[in-house]
């Protein structure tokens, strides 16, 4: 790769006709292609390298993303306020009316399409934010707050569109299947005998299941496609679908394995958070008298261990999983394309050269 081009999708063959030296290791990984413990450590190292870079922007995020989710919420309680209580001090078992019902419902809908709509926002930024270091890191290169704020951002719309549709097309095997089950359920209470539909929708959404893990697989390396060539969403959803086909039990494995990893590892950062935060909330719980509350003292940093270490679970989880996701992406373009011969050319035009600025994709 020249100082000018990126990670575009030609294929450039291997190392001039020559096996690539043993040791070129610039940055997490050695440029050739990967074995399963070599992903995963990659992406340990990644993690651990640019920690700093990663949990700055990562809380950052998440900084605005709750103090919007407050005020929404602060806002959609004041609008509905005087609502609140002729619907939940109904005593005589009558049901709310609907002058109050409606407002209340209507708030909280608002509410839910906010946190969905954020959602999709943060996952998409998160995806965006560590294929960016990714880039950085296979060449051994640093990355500047700044700047990886910048390009966080930059891709993220084109990431987000990537996971809607790609969740859209893995969950369509489970739409198409409730698309037919509700009318036959419907029509089946008109005659006073949907209980068998019921019992059959259990084992039709089972049936999905081989179906939504193969589309989740085969299109799981499109957000590393948008990031690094970079691609728009369906481009790169193409993009995965080609680089997957031939490898798809090798990239489900190698996933299944980091997510099994992942996991635990949230798992472990979480539970010294839980176990203080309980012993914490313990003492001051059973002093407490009867029909009383914990003070809020007790119940703040109760909350504040189980929110940190909930952060630093989520993000040591989902960094990693979309690491190992890029890490599967470069490995196959390794393979390939002969990607590795481009990247050893864009460390070799030196530290001081900035990152290649990724090319269209053909």
């Amino acid at each position: 790769m020249t100082q000018n081009q990126g990670w575009g999708s030609g294929h450039h063959g291997g190392w001039g006709g020559y096996p690539p030296p043993p040791t070129a290791k610039p940055g997490v990984i050695p440029l050739r292609p990967l074995g399963a413990g070599e992903i995963i450590s990659g992406s340990f190292s990644t993690l651990g390298r640019y920690w700093k870079q990663l949990g700055g922007v990562f809380l950052a995020v998440h900084g605005i993303w709750l103090l919007i989710v407050v005020a929404a919420a602060g806002i959609a309680f004041a609008a509905v306020r005087e609502h609140v209580a002729p619907v939940f001090d109904v005593t005589d078992g009558r049901a709310p009316d609907r002058e109050h019902l409606t407002p209340i419902l209507l708030a909280g809908a608002t509410l839910l399409v906010l946190l969905v709509v954020l959602g999709i926002t943060s996952l998409a930024l998160s995806a965006s934010l560590h294929q960016t270091v990714l880039r950085n890191a296979v060449l051994g290169r640093p990355v500047a707050f700044r700047a990886l704020w910048r390009a966080t951002w930059r891709r993220a719309p084109a990431v987000a569109g990537t996971v809607v549709l790609s969740g859209l097309i893995a969950a369509a095997p489970m739409l198409v299947v409730m698309a037919v089950w509700l009318p036959m359920t419907f029509a089946g209470a008109a005659d006073d005998s949907p209980s068998g539909m019921v019992v059959l929708l259990p084992f039709l959404l089972i049936l999905t299941m081989p179906l939504m893990v193969w589309l989740t697989t085969l299109f799981g390396l499109a957000p590393a496609a948008v990031v690094m060539e970079p691609a728009g969403p369906v481009t790169a959803l193409r993009r995965s679908a080609r680089l997957v086909k031939g490898d798809w039990w090798r990239v489900f494995g190698v996933t299944m394995l980091a997510g099994l990893i992942a996991g635990l590892v949230a798992w472990l950062i979480q539970l010294p958070f839980h176990l203080v935060a309980l012993f914490t909330l313990i003492p001051a719980v059973s002093d407490m008298p009867e029909g009383g509350v914990p003070p809020v003292g007790a119940l703040f940093l109760f909350v504040l261990l189980v929110l940190v270490g909930g952060i630093g679970g989520q993000l040591v989880q989902t960094g990693f999983m979309q690491l190992v996701s890029g890490l599967l992406y470069v490995d196959l373009r390794i393979r390939r394309e002969g990607l590795a011969a481009e990247l050893l050319r864009a460390v070799q035009a030196g530290p001081a050269a900035p990152v290649p600025s990724p090319s269209p994709v053909a």
